[in-house]
């Protein structure tokens, strides 16, 4: 049974245009990796969990904000690994400098026994939707497609 994750790709219409927040993962085997490593905020479902829920929860565990307002179905995407991703879209407005992220715990450095502590995201920025396509994950640029063909209805 493939892995499940849900997240929330928010997004704001200011005069210029709209923008997408991502976030960056943190850690570091992330911290050298810029162009298709960014993400919607999300997190693994347990089997048998709302994925709505686990959406909401996730996007408020890795920036400290909680989304709030109408949602829109992004529907599923497969990542590389068969991960399948349930995305939703919801306007709102994050302050990028609030960011306040849950952490995780790793061996660091690889076979040190010592581990350390890292939060889960460690970044947080508005793009364009040019930008962000060549940021976020590559299977994950299909949530893009769909809010953009969305919004244009």
């Amino acid at each position: 049974m493939p892995k499940r994750s849900a997240g929330i790709l928010m997004y704001r219409q200011p005069l210029a245009g709209i923008e997408l927040l991502l976030v960056h993962p943190g850690g570091p085997l992330w911290a050298r990796k810029d162009w298709g490593a960014w993400s919607i905020p999300k997190g693994e479902c347990a089997e048998g969990e709302d994925s709505l829920t686990v959406a909401k929860r996730e996007f408020e565990e890795e920036t400290g904000a909680r989304p709030e307002g109408d949602v829109l179905g992004l529907g599923n995407i497969v990542q590389a690994g068969r991960k399948i991703v349930t995305a939703w879209a919801v306007e709102g407005d994050f302050d990028p400098s609030t960011l306040k992220s849950n952490e995780f715990e790793l061996e660091w450095p690889p076979r040190s026994g010592r581990k350390e502590s890292f939060p889960e995201v460690d970044r947080a920025e508005w793009f364009s939707p040019a930008a962000a396509r060549r940021k976020i994950l590559p299977a994950q640029s299909e949530f893009i497609a769909r809010l953009l063909t969305a919004i244009a209805r």
